[in-house]
């Protein structure tokens, strides 16, 4: 794997830690192409703008009830030479209480012509009860 990928993943763990929406909004690409599915099997397509509008209602809920975000790397996929897809589990603790859900990313990175990583797609599945994520 690309030394200069695994240094730019760290960074967005920690800007996803810290809720730092600023630091997010240079990390997505414009192009930014994404589906959720919900528990209820409900399906949302959405790029960008919807993506930094939910990213916002993420934090504003994670500082506004002191929780920490609870991150779990759970494979890295190489798909080209500048292309990474990162499969992650993120999920809540609000006063000391894991939540017992998940959401699982499927996040593909792409290195643009300046060497710049990107977030370029992501396929999400919410609300995962975490012990199904543990039979993995």
């Amino acid at each position: 794997m690309d030394t200069s990928f695994r240094t730019f993943l760290d960074s967005f763990f920690t800007t996803w830690r810290n809720s730092a929406i600023h630091k997010l909004k240079e990390i997505i690409s414009k192009d930014y192409q994404a589906r959720e599915v919900v528990s209820s099997g409900e399906i949302s397509d959405f790029g960008y703008e919807e993506s930094i509008q939910g990213w916002e209602q993420g934090f504003t809920f994670a500082m506004d009830n002191n929780a920490e975000w609870e991150l779990e790397e759970l494979s890295i996929l190489p798909l080209r030479d500048d292309e990474i897809l990162v499969i992650l589990s993120a999920s809540m603790i609000i006063d000391g209480n894991s939540l017992e859900t998940a959401n699982v990313f499927f996040d593909t990175f792409k290195k643009n012509a300046y060497g710049e990583w990107k977030l370029v797609r992501s396929y999400i599945e919410a609300g995962i009860n975490k012990e199904n994520l543990s039979r993995v």
